[in-house]
């Protein structure tokens, strides 16, 4: 359950991000709103997720869901810079995210 709590949370990262970018290119209330939701929802889980991931492991593993998928859904709702050097970087960091999951 720890992991899914960790997934969770990283979603809940991508959504803070993504409203970021919805108030940045509109300055509606409402993304802030909902921005800070979605951070607390996500901090939330992330504490219950750290109960029993080592926090070294845990913290890589939301901040590498919150930037790939920030970085993918900001290029796919605000028209970001779309390039394969990007999406190399991206696939790197997902990469290292599932790599984490294995290290021992």
């Amino acid at each position: 359950m720890d992991w899914m709590f960790l997934i969770l949370a990283g979603i809940g990262e991508m959504g803070g991000v993504t409203f970021l970018g919805f108030y940045t290119d509109k300055k509606n209330k409402m993304a802030i709103i909902a921005m800070i939701l979605s951070f607390a929802f996500s901090l939330g889980f992330l504490s219950l997720a750290l109960q029993t991931i080592p926090m070294s492991i845990g913290y890589s593993i939301w901040t590498g869901i919150g930037a790939a998928g920030g970085a993918i859904m900001n290029m796919w709702l605000f028209d970001e810079p779309r390039s394969w050097v990007r999406g190399f970087f991206i696939f790197l960091i997902i990469f290292a995210v599932v790599g984490l999951k294995f290290a021992k």
